[in-house]
């Protein structure tokens, strides 16, 4: 095998994985306990955010460093038509030497002919069909009648069928392929995100008795109004009584997290046994996270709760040093000049996030510049009412349910998080602000309420400086621009 300096890159990136559901994190069930013990190996950051809920905006902010409000991907659909970027992550690497390779799900605006080895195209229920077998052609089909449902029963079909271990053996032959350069493979599993299934002993793995207490409820999600109680409201409509087994649904998600966890040491085992680990970084995060039954709702759409908003991160690889980070609050966009300044390449000019290189290598850093984290929703323009029923992308009629639609994603949202607080604030005006130490549930509004004023305007005007300095740069023209080192605007 060749010999490189430079590092190759594998960024393993799940769906829908909320960053609390882990041992560390106070979890009763131990779901992924060889990625626990990977992260232990490198930098583990629990104040890691992703900057919009959602699989396509996030994952375009990723690759281009930039928020949704400049990258312009603000939902899942026609990224292409409206992705703005100087140079993204792919056209870095390109630039700097490597092959760019996807195993897995994309859902991105890259198209297939952006990557040297593209093992896919994958969703949530199906793998490539032109190189499926016979077998995983009738297990794709049994996930698609699913229909995103939790199932009621283990899946009637071998580990080997399922999406994640099928990605898992497309990543590790391009591993194997890549012998004469650099590599980064992006390792993008569709799990844990709906259809909520898996096969034994995963799937009986863990106990719904033995699941904790949630946050929330129907009741207190009705209560709250907005996006929050049309969303509520159309679940049940479409499918009554679903939340009576979300116990049993947050057991089968727990399930699939160690599903994925066997396949990322399965994976890593390959990478070791071919020589290249100790020459690879390694980082492992998921694009957004999951109600997992807190609100009484399932998947994602409303509001920027912590379930949804913040998101495991783990960074390992030559260079990066052992920590575990609980204080500096971190976001996806930050990623890409990351890798950049590993590479010692120069981050392009648009792009918004900021280096972590310094603080992973044991560098000075201020303080102050990651003392907070800004993330948004929304489309735009006015948001829906409760009881509006605008003309949606599926029926009202029927079982058949997409949580991010017309209504919840429309108007914009905006939330900063800083120490022990959260604020929120809407395009009509309507405040929200909660104490995550007392109140981690985010139940208790404290938007408004006197004793809080002096907060209220520090967090306030902390959510400004971040919709000032998220405005976007691009285009270059004919002045020329004062750019902050590493990304940093403080000192």
């Amino acid at each position: 095998m060749a010999q490189t300096a430079k590092p190759n890159i594998v960024l393993i990136m799940t769906d829908q994985q909320r960053a609390d559901f882990f041992a560390s994190e106070g979890f009763p069930a131990d779901t992924m306990p060889f990625v626990e013990a990977l992260g232990a190996t490198g930098t583990r950051f629990r104040r890691a955010y992703t900057p919009m809920p959602t699989c396509t905006p996030a994952r375009s902010s990723l690759l281009t460093g930039r928020f949704p409000k400049a990258s312009r991907v603000k939902q899942n659909w026609s990224p292409a038509e409206s992705i703005t970027f100087s140079k993204d992550l792919p056209g870095m690497l390109r630039d700097a030497g490597y092959s760019v390779n996807l195993a897995g799900k994309n859902h991105s605006y890259l198209e297939a002919g952006a990557f040297d080895f593209h093992g896919g195209p994958y969703s949530h229920t199906n793998g490539p069909a032109d190189r499926a077998n016979a077998q995983e052609q009738a297990f794709d089909q049994w996930l698609f009648d699913l229909d995103h449902h939790v199932a009621d029963a283990p899946t009637p079909f071998p580990l080997e069928n399922q999406l994640c271990y099928r990605i898992v053996s497309d990543a590790i032959t391009c591993v194997d392929k890549n012998r004469e350069k650099p590599f980064f493979l992006w390792l993008s599993l569709p799990e844990p995100h709906n259809p909520y299934q898996a096969p034994e002993p995963y799937y009986s793995m863990f106990s719904p008795e033995d699941m904790p207490e949630r946050v929330g409820s129907p009741q207190s999600t009705i209560a709250r109004g907005g996006h929050w109680q049309w969303l509520q409201t159309l679940f049940e409509e479409k499918r009554p009584g679903y939340d009576a087994e979300w116990r049993k649904y947050r057991a089968v998600y727990a399930g699939m997290l160690r599903m994925i966890d066997d396949q990322v040491a399965r994976f890593v085992d390959h990478l070791k046994a071919s020589g290249q680990f100790d020459n690879t970084i390694l980082i492992f995060l998921s694009d957004h996270g999951d109600y997992a039954g807190d609100h009484g709702l399932q998947r994602k759409g409303a509001g920027l709760p912590e379930c949804l908003v913040r998101v495991p991160l783990i960074i390992r690889g030559p260079g990066v040093q052992q920590d575990l980070n609980e204080t500096d609050f971190v976001s996806l966009v930050d990623l890409f000049p990351t890798l950049c300044e590993a590479l010692g390449r120069d981050i392009p000019f648009g792009v918004q996030g900021r280096s972590l290189w310094p603080m992973l290598t044991g560098e000075r850093y201020p303080a102050a510049e990651f003392s907070s984290i800004y993330a948004e929703l929304g489309i735009g323009s006015l948001p829906y009412v409760t009881d509006e029923r605008p003309e949606l992308h599926f029926p009202y009629e029927g079982k058949v349910i997409d949580e991010l639609n017309s209504v919840t994603q429309s108007g914009n949202l905006k939330m900063v998080r800083k120490g022990r607080w959260k604020l929120l604030f809407d395009v009509m005006g309507h405040g929200e602000l909660y104490d995550l130490e007392a109140d981690p549930g985010e139940l208790d509004n404290l938007f408004g309420q006197p004793q809080h004023a002096q907060t209220q305007m520090d967090m306030l005007q902390t959510l400004l400086a971040w919709s000032i300095r998220t405005e976007d740069s691009l285009p270059r023209a004919k002045y020329l621009p004062k750019v902050p080192e590493h990304g940093w605007y403080h000192a």
